[in-house]
Formats: structure tokens, sequence, C-alpha cells
């Protein structure tokens, strides 16, 4: 039996790992183009906006060498996977070359979005690759001046590290608070408040117009409401796309990912399975098909479907988890926080370490922490037994 792993970031390496972890001793393929690399293998993407960009000394990890993949016997194939022949159960590489499967693993992740009709250009930074970080590293040194555009997650943890290592930041976010699809509103302004006080200069409800420059660096950046905000670098954090182009005509249903059942299994496809950014999966707790970005649920969805082709079916019903470190602390979000949710803060306040309860129609939807690691987890053991608000609620009483 030969299982194929597309896609040698995160979800796809855990893949192969725990195919081997779990006894299986298919020939296992795993094959990678990420940019920058010789191998085709990412670097553990989480330090990249955080400890990569603060220290010149920390170098992007790998998350397993050739050597590490020989030792496991997976053969490692870099390349770019450009088609999806399901009829023929075949992977079209780049330049032509098939690669037959019996079973298939899609883990080419997402792609970063960038600014509508602005292409690559000198002193506008994308941030994904080990590379990426690194060339936003030569570039943000202390005191050039620095407009991050996007306040979700990678947004501020990289306003906020490249503020703290000396550069003055501007954060434009088009959403009346920063963090607001992660956060909802009430817990996204907390946030926004705490940047603001911490130095970084915050621009809400307003977009990019235009970015300045001549074609050797950038100057500035004109926003919506006319603002000139002068900029040496500029850093695009504006969420990601999956990536799905080269699956485009395979005939797998291709909607914001791949649509997949509760086991992680591709629909309209036999022995096609999609794990990490990839996935759109039916979740049988909220009994909806969701999509899940975060590196948690990259490692979980690996770990589902190597359990189910090693002869253990299993369903991804897990609590979805995101960690940030920004402001000094630690976020955390367990659950999904929605816009219309009542918030009830149960331990400390939003001004210091809190835990804050989001839930509406009698249930709990998800617990936030910021600085209080330890609060969190009794919440943490209450969503995965989807508790009732008024449980949660009496729970920090």
């Amino acid at each position: 039996m030969r299982i194929v792993v597309v896609g040698a970031s995160l979800a796809g390496v855990r893949t192969v790992q725990g195919l081997r972890r779990r006894g299986s001793d298919a020939e296992v393929v795993l094959v990678g183009d990420e940019p920058g690399t010789r191998d085709g293998v990412a670097a553990d993407r989480p330090p990249l906006s955080k400890e990569v960009l603060a220290d010149p000394s920390t170098a992007p990890t790998p998350l397993a060498g050739p050597g590490a993949l020989a030792d496991l016997d997976v053969r490692l194939v870099t390349a770019r996977a450009t088609d999806l022949d399901l009829g023929r159960r075949a992977v079209v590489l780049h330049g032509g070359e098939e690669l037959p499967y019996d079973a298939l693993v899609l883990a080419t992740g997402s792609a970063p979005r960038a600014l509508p009709g602005l292409g690559p250009r000198p002193g506008v930074h994308l941030l994904r690759t080990a590379a990426d970080a690194l060339a936003v590293r030569a570039a943000a040194l202390p005191g050039r001046r620095v407009v991050v555009v996007g306040g979700g997650f990678i947004g501020t943890e990289v306003a906020w590290t490249l503020h703290a290592a000396g550069c003055p930041v501007t954060l434009v976010e088009p959403l009346p608070a920063l963090l607001l699809r992660g956060l909802g509103p009430q817990l996204g302004a907390a946030l926004t408040r705490r940047h603001v006080a911490a130095g970084v200069d915050v621009r809400l409800g307003v977009s990019v117009a235009s970015v300045e420059g001549g074609d050797d660096r950038v100057t500035g950046v004109t926003l919506t409401d006319g603002s000139l905000l002068p900029a040496d670098v500029v850093v695009l954090g504006l969420g990601t796309v999956p990536a799905t182009d080269w699956l485009a005509g395979s005939g797998l249903d291709l909607r914001d990912g791949v649509v997949c059942d509760e086991r992680l299994a591709a629909r309209g496809a036999r022995d096609v399975f999609a794990v990490g950014d990839l996935a759109r999966w039916h979740h049988p707790r909220y009994g909806e098909d969701v999509r899940v970005e975060h590196w948690t649920n990259a490692v979980e969805t690996a770990g589902v479907v190597a359990a189910g082709l090693t002869g253990t079916p299993t369903v991804h019903d897990a609590v979805p988890y995101v960690w940030s470190d920004q402001l000094g602390t630690r976020v955390q979000v367990v659950g999904r926080v929605r816009p219309s949710d009542e918030v009830r803060v149960v331990h400390g306040d939003l001004a210091g370490p809190f835990v804050a309860l989001t839930g509406g129609d009698g249930r709990l939807s998800a617990a936030v922490g910021v600085g209080a690691a330890r609060a969190l987890l009794p919440y943490r053991k209450l969503l995965a037994r989807g508790a009732a608000w008024d449980e949660a609620v009496g729970a920090g009483a």
C-alpha cells in the first residue's frame, strides 16, 4: 500500500509521523515544495511572527529534516503538485510526473492574502514561510517605520514584536476592533486598548488605498481616509486562503477548503483525506462544516487521519483551540466566539490577567484567557463536555 501525503508543513509532517507511530508499514511518500528550502519541508510557523522576528540569533526550526524522515522510512519528494486525477488515483507533479497512490492525504495548507492590485514589490512583505520571516527581520531594523496591515492574530503578533524590537509601528485594521473575528467585539476592543496603551499606533475602520514609493523602496501607505503613513517596511497580515488552486477540476468539493466528512474523508472521492488548514469538515459538536487555521487543529487532524489509515476510524470533534503571544503575555481561545455572544468575565478583569466566557442560548461557546493559563483550564474541560452557560458561569463564582 502506498500513502501519498501532499504538503510538507505541520499537518503533512505530523501525518507521516503519526502513521509510523501507529505501526503502519505502508510505503509513505511526502511531497513538499516549501519556498526557500532545499528539501521542501516547512519550518515550524508559530515562532516566525514572534521569536524569529525578535531575535537575530534565532533561526527557524524545520519541522523535520531529510534524515528524520529517512529514519521513519518516509520518501521525500521535493516537487510541486499541479493536478489530481481521481480516476487514475494519481497526483501529477510539476513537469508531468505522476505519483500513484492507494490513499492520499491533502495537506497543502493555506496561502497568505495579498492586497488587491498590489503585486510583489520591495518593502512589502507577506509572512508565511521562514524566508518571509527572515526578510522581514532584515528589513525591520530598530527605528525603521513599519506599517502592519491586518489586525488578526498574525498582524497583532507582528505589530507587537516589531514595536518591542524598537520599530515605530502603525497597525491598520478595517474592522472596528483588533482580533474581532477571533475574540468578538468586546474582548477585541479590550485587546485593542492594550495595544494602544503599549504604544502601537492603531488605525481602525480604514483600509489601504495605495502603497507609495518607487521601484526600489516603500516610502508610505495612503489609507482610504486620506491619511498618509510614512513607512520603510509594510507587512501584510490579511489572513489566508486555502491552497486548493491545484485541485481545481479534480472533482473534489472545494468550498473554502476541501469539504470532508467528520472523519476528514474528502466528499465525492475514495481514499482521499484532508488535514490542517485545507480541511473543511462536518463538525459533530457544531452540526456544520467548519475550517480551522490554527496549529493545534493541524496536529489534531493529522492524528485523526493517521488513526483512520491504520484501522481506527476516528471522528474529529475536538473543541478548537488557539493561542497567541503578544503584549508580553499569552492570549488563549478555547471554542468559538460568536459576534452575538454574551460575555462574562469570571476571573480577573479586562485591564489585567483575565478569563472571560462567551455564550448564548443557554450554552457555553468559548473561554478566552489573557495571561491566565491556569485559571482557564477548568473551562476547557467544561467546553469539552458541552457544559451549559449557567454551570460554566457558576464555576467561576
